[in-house]
């Protein structure tokens, strides 16, 4: 990996954490000036991120998105419940009581943990879709107040609507524009209680959490299963959300599980550096999860969680931390292989950037592929009519339906895809590692790489517009073209970059939504070497690209 840090792998001396202190007091203090483009509200792929000490999260961004929710549900007829989540990052605390400020000024039906304890997002999917099954009228919604696994520094907001996951590009579009004219208003128009009369009025009330989602748990994963093998499971919540829904997991279902630890500390002091030397909880790190890895021997299976659960690491001998495409795939073929509720014609749902491995176990089990831009949100629909029996990205993100064939989360949910493995080991006795060998076995070893490239605003701009026939190449590292897409084929959304296939690889390049960069994607089924030419030659025909 470029510039891999001293510090990867490693934790950080005390001087080298953030200072939370100064973090809170940031969040309180600074003013953000929507002048400045990186100070405004903006909802990426997984909400509104930024750290206060940047005056990219700060009082004024979260007062501002919650009056532009509030409206939003008054625009749209949403008067149910809105259940709120929070993660253990420093901001998410601050960043709830301001929310809270706004939603009981509003009167909404605010629903928060009655311990005032941590919420995974799933687990907020979860709260929605139960309260609003058989329901059409008086729906509930939910926000999530999280930057998932970015560093200690960092805050994120998110909404979700009343389909359980996330919000479309128009709905975030619409908060974020409307937040934005606010803050240029001086949020004069916010309305907006003290915190102490907002926790004391009657619609703000406390919410069980933990028990109907750890009670509902065997509608999704054979936990009989687990339990009679007797796996021996570790757990490491990475100080996050479900930090306190494992233990109530393995006494509700009888489980052989450790949870390696449940320290909960805003500095993260406990995690080993990411590599570049930044404390990042991402499960899919070799850096962050070093510790895990290290105990791997320990256990038949072991799993960790990013901070707002929604994704998944797993270890499993031989292979230590799975990379995360290897996993989605020895999930899919077992699944599809092991649910004889679910319909035949049920799809497998995947990001085009995921790896060519899943369209090949689909095809193998006649399972038709539904490929789709980057972001979880475009399996929503097919979640929910029960179209799609799973649906996962890159990323160590996925969820699937439960065991009748019905919606379980329409966000991700990395405590299920956890114990998925636990299952595969319970009622297979072997590990996703070894299913993972057996697979490529039979289907070919991918060998998949993303790297980033210098890209001007206009680059990108240019990138993200690219039609299939500007792109220059029919032959890429020695294998014909056999399409170029801009559209993703599951959906004919627009991809916002390009894909280019071949019968033995593939790339992807699409613009970085923060920096001036832009990401290849590619795999090949070759070798590293057809990798490395996969990479060298789309690298050079989309700098023909620019060029022109």
């Amino acid at each position: 990996m470029a510039n891999l840090s001293p510090l990867a792998g490693k934790t950080l001396d005390r001087s080298q954490l953030t200072d939370i202190p100064a973090l809170i007091a940031a969040y309180y203090d600074r003013k953000p000036d929507v002048s400045i483009a990186a100070q405004r509200v903006s909802f990426g792929t997984s909400g509104h991120r930024g750290s206060s000490l940047h005056t990219s999260f700060n009082e004024g961004h979260i007062l501002a998105i919650c009056e532009a929710i509030c409206r939003h549900r008054k625009a749209e007829g949403i008067d149910g419940p809105l259940f709120i989540g929070i993660d253990t990052h420093a901001l998410s605390g601050p960043a709830q009581r301001s929310a809270l400020e706004v939603f009981a000024a509003h009167g909404v039906a605010v629903r928060i943990d009655r311990n005032d304890g941590y919420t995974p997002t799933p687990v907020i999917s979860h709260a929605i879709l139960s309260y609003n099954k058989g329901r059409t009228t008086g729906l509930a919604d939910g926000v999530v107040i999280t930057p998932s696994h970015n560093p200690p520094a960092d805050g994120g907001f998110k909404y979700n609507p009343p389909n359980g996951g996330p919000a479309d590009t128009a709905v975030t579009k619409a908060v974020q524009d409307m937040a934005n004219g606010f803050l240029a208003d001086g949020l004069k128009d916010v309305k907006r209680l003290p915190y102490d009369d907002a926790r004391k009025a009657t619609c703000v009330e406390g919410y069980d959490f933990v028990t109907p989602y750890v009670e509902d748990l065997g509608s999704v994963i054979d936990m009989e299963a687990i339990r009679e093998a007797g796996v021996k499971i570790g757990i490491d919540p990475l100080g996050g959300a479900a930090v306190g829904y494992w233990q109530p997991i393995i006494d509700r279902y009888g489980l052989n599980a450790t949870i390696v630890s449940d320290v909960v500390d805003p500095t993260f002091s406990f995690m080993t550096a990411d590599w570049d030397g930044q404390i990042r909880m991402d499960c899919s790190s070799p850096y962050a999860m070093a510790r895990l890895i290290d105990m791997g021997s320990r256990f038949n299976v072991a799993f960790a969680n990013d901070t707002d659960a929604d994704r998944h690491g797993i270890v499993a001998m031989p292979d230590g931390l799975m990379n995360p495409n290897h996993y989605l795939a020895v999930a899919v073929a077992y699944l599809f292989q092991n649910r004889p509720e679910w319909k035949s014609d049920l799809g497998v749902g995947k990001t085009l950037v995921s790896s060519g491995l899943i369209d090949r176990v689909a095809k193998d089990m006649g399972r038709e592929l539904v490929e789709v831009p980057v972001g979880l949100k475009w399996f929503v629909p097919g979640l929910i009519d029960g179209s799609l029996g799973f649906g996962g990205e890159e990323s160590a993100g996925a969820t699937f339906l439960r065991r009748d064939g019905t919606v379980w989360t329409t966000d991700k949910d990395g405590l299920i895809l956890g114990l998925l493995a636990a299952e595969i080991t319970a009622k297979t006795g072997k590990n996703p590692s070894e299913h993972y060998h057996e697979i490529t076995a039979r289907l070919g070893t991918p060998y998949y790489a993303r790297i980033d490239a210098a890209a001007s605003p206009e680059q990108k701009a240019k990138l993200s517009k690219l039609a299939p026939e500007q792109f220059p190449l029919e032959v890429l590292a020695g294998d014909q073209i056999i399409s170029k897409l801009t559209r993703a084929p599951g959906n004919d959304a627009p991809i916002g970059g390009l894909k280019v296939v071949t019968a033995n690889g593939w790339f992807a390049a699409r613009p970085s939504g923060t920096e001036d960069v832009y990401k290849i994607y590619a795999e090949s089924f070759k070798s590293p070497e057809h990798l490395k030419a996969i990479q060298a030659e789309a690298q050079e025909a989309i700098s023909k690209v620019f060029a022109s």
